[in-house]
């Protein structure tokens, strides 16, 4: 004979609208949490996430377009300048209009930024280290979070 507390804990695990039970939710913690796990370390570097975000693009391909990093962060250029200015205003990038076309404004690092990579390495290190999770586990939580991501973004 089952339980009714056998039953009721099986209705609340298959419950599509418990909080619980939704991934949208559970990304969003997760998100949130990783993100205040960076702050006090990035603060000691004077960034916040986002600027940290544009800085790992510029240390992977230095000299690049704003809507290329737009591209690669999934942010649009209104979002993005007012993080591109702070970044230029504390001396770790030049932005600067394209001699090829003008319209386009070119991101580059300052020493000072570049610099600032060694640094960061710290930064992810400490993060990982709490998350206790091995290299090849966090390459395959990229990889089901990429998976993620593209089917989110079909048709855009």
């Amino acid at each position: 004979m089952v339980q009714s507390a056998d039953i009721a804990e099986a209705e609340r695990v298959t419950d599509p609208l418990l909080l619980d039970n939704q991934l949208c939710y559970a990304l969003y913690a997760a998100a949130h949490r990783m993100t205040k796990s960076y702050r006090p370390l990035l603060e000691r570097l004077g960034l916040t996430y986002p600027q940290y975000l544009v800085l790992l693009v510029l240390w992977e391909q230095d000299g690049v377009t704003v809507s290329e990093i737009g591209r690669r962060l999934r942010l649009d250029s209104g979002t993005l300048t007012p993080v591109l200015k702070r970044l230029e205003s504390a001396g770790f990038l030049l932005r600067t209009r394209r001699q090829s076309d003008e319209r386009e404004v070119e991101i580059a690092l300052t020493p000072e930024g570049a610099a600032l990579r060694a640094d960061a390495v710290s930064v992810r290190e400490a993060v990982m280290c709490q998350l206790e999770l091995s290299e090849p586990e966090i390459r395959a939580l990229r990889k089901d979070l990429s998976l993620v991501i593209e089917r989110l973004s079909v048709g855009e």
